[in-house]
């Protein structure tokens, strides 16, 4: 008798996930007092931002940009769309941190990738991240012929996505850039 081991959701990311909020004001309040109180060169937080965008992808603005967490903060107030709606076309369109490390996110080493042997084809996943969510006929994680929003400009790598997979098919992890 054999036993199959189901894979799980990773409970590291569902947990940071969950708390990211809180990690993002961490991260600001401590940006802010690099900045402000230690005199940190702008540069340095800069090249810091570029190697973690090289290594992870966009994960400034949805993990320790000081701005974003406040226009979360504010946009969270008008609901679940609409916030979804403003913070895709804010991670798009409005922040020159943000287009850098969009760019950086089809070259990252870090990437969400899909198992599509376990993949259930539940469509949790796009229902948790705002990209299918708004561009249904464009983005999703799971379905073929459309594009993966992990690669695109606008993914923000919040992660809800992996922590929204019930089998753990998808994942964040180290994979080669230019590997399909």
């Amino acid at each position: 008798m054999t036993i199959s081991k189901k894979p799980r959701s990773n409970p590291i990311i569902t947990f940071l996930a969950t708390k990211r909020r809180w990690i993002q004001g961490i991260i600001a309040i401590g940006l802010y007092g690099a900045l402000s109180l230690l005199s940190l060169n702008i540069w340095i937080i800069l090249g810091i931002g570029l190697v973690s965008g090289i290594l992870f992808g966009k994960v400034f603005c949805r993990w320790a940009c000081p701005i974003g967490f406040f226009m979360e903060l504010i946009m969270g107030m008008g609901g679940k769309n609409n916030g979804f709606i403003q913070m895709y076309q804010y991670h798009k369109l409005g922040c020159p941190i943000a287009w850098i490390s969009g760019a950086l996110n089809r070259f990252s080493l870090f990437r969400i990738t899909l198992n599509k042997e376990t993949c259930l084809s539940c469509g949790k996943c796009d229902t948790s991240c705002y990209m299918p969510v708004l561009e249904q006929k464009r983005f999703s994680l799971y379905k073929s012929g459309l594009e993966k929003p992990g690669e695109a400009f606008s993914c923000s790598r919040c992660l809800l996505c992996v922590s929204s997979c019930p089998n753990g098919s998808l994942s964040y992890k180290l994979t080669l850039p230019f590997k399909k």
